[in-house]
């Protein structure tokens, strides 16, 4: 752990050099810059290769499936909600399930989902369809009672021969995992695009120049040693509270799946990608404001007092990152 974070430390070193040497009206130069440390978004997931488009219909179709929770109150899209125009979340700190139990951890977003090296906040699940195998039976969310009820639940819901057109090659179809595999199917298709995006492609209007200047800001003071690859996160874990701690020290994060205690307060470094739509913000959802949880990152992780033009600038071209692909339904899109 020492040796990751004296990387970064080098490639914090590194970002400030260069932050120097590039303005904002340099475009060229920014995008080479961007380029090194972001890249762009690609147009496929890892794994998409081998979904059918009937599979994404199914996959899709159990996203909003209510049979899919204890009562049959709840979806995968009550928490992570894409509908009009939806972000993915459910715009609260935590989630409460489908028996009332309030949940601990902020639901992340689903968008760009599968781009990342694992999934939930403790890195827990290394795949969409793992995932997907967890809310579904905890207590604290879909809570149901056992896989079996989920198939049973799906039979009686007329499923059986969707499933048997979708895996045509299993003995019996439908079954939980299939269920989780065609839910990471439908989530792969959930990509968002962006004005920074766009200014990539080479479009210099695209950002605008407290934008730009927000992007080499970020740079300079070392937001981007974690916060780096096409979604700006989600690539690894990294402590919260490098320098100065966070305050909720009950939730010990990937600890709690390994019992190291080196890996207390570890969590996935959240991707910034759409950042804007998807608080509150933080593990535990505590805070609500941009601006605030800019300002509090650099506390924490770095050490450092943004000035309110630094913050004003990052949160601009955090803003940036909007996604403008909203999600349409199947039946609207045909």
């Amino acid at each position: 752990m020492n040796n990751k974070i004296a990387s970064r430390l080098v490639l914090l070193a590194l970002s400030v050099f260069t932050s120097f040497i590039i303005s904002a009206n340099d475009d060229q130069a920014l995008r080479k810059s961007a380029l090194s440390i972001i890249g762009t978004i690609p147009a496929t997931m890892p794994g998409s290769a081998n979904d059918t488009e009937a599979m994404v219909a199914l996959g899709e179709k159990l996203y909003f499936e209510t049979n899919l929770s204890a009562n049959r109150t709840q979806s995968c899209n009550s928490c992570h909600n894409i509908l009009n125009n939806g972000h993915g979340v459910d715009g609260l700190s935590t989630s409460t399930g489908a028996l009332g139990i309030q949940g601990r951890r902020n639901a992340p977003t689903t968008w760009n989902a599968g781009f990342q090296i694992s999934q939930n906040w403790d890195a827990s699940a290394k795949s969409l369809s793992e995932q997907a195998m967890g809310p579904l039976l905890d207590k604290k969310e879909m809570a149901l009672s056992s896989e079996k009820q989920a198939v049973r639940r799906l039979k009686k819901a007329g499923y059986k021969k969707m499933f048997e057109a979708v895996f045509p090659a299993d003995d019996k179809p439908l079954n939980f995992i299939n269920i989780t595999k065609a839910l990471a199917a439908f989530q792969r298709t959930l990509i968002t695009q962006d004005r920074f995006d766009e200014f990539m492609a080479g479009d210099n209007s695209a950002l605008s120049a407290l934008e730009k200047e927000g992007f080499l800001t970020l740079r300079k003071n070392g937001c981007t040693s974690c916060h780096s690859g096409p979604l700006m996160g989600g690539q690894f874990v990294m402590k919260l509270g490098v320098v100065n701690p966070y305050e909720n020290t009950q939730d010990k994060g990937l600890a709690e799946i390994t019992g190291r205690e080196d890996h207390n307060f570890l969590f996935k470094v959240p991707p910034l990608r759409n950042v804007g739509n998807t608080g509150p913000y933080f593990h535990d959802g505590a805070v609500n404001d941009l601006e605030e949880v800019v300002f509090l990152t650099g506390w924490h992780q770095l050490g450092i007092e943004l000035s309110d033009r630094d913050v004003a600038a990052i949160t601009a071209f955090l803003q940036s990152l909007d996604n403008k692909k909203p999600y349409t339904p199947a039946a609207q899109s045909n």
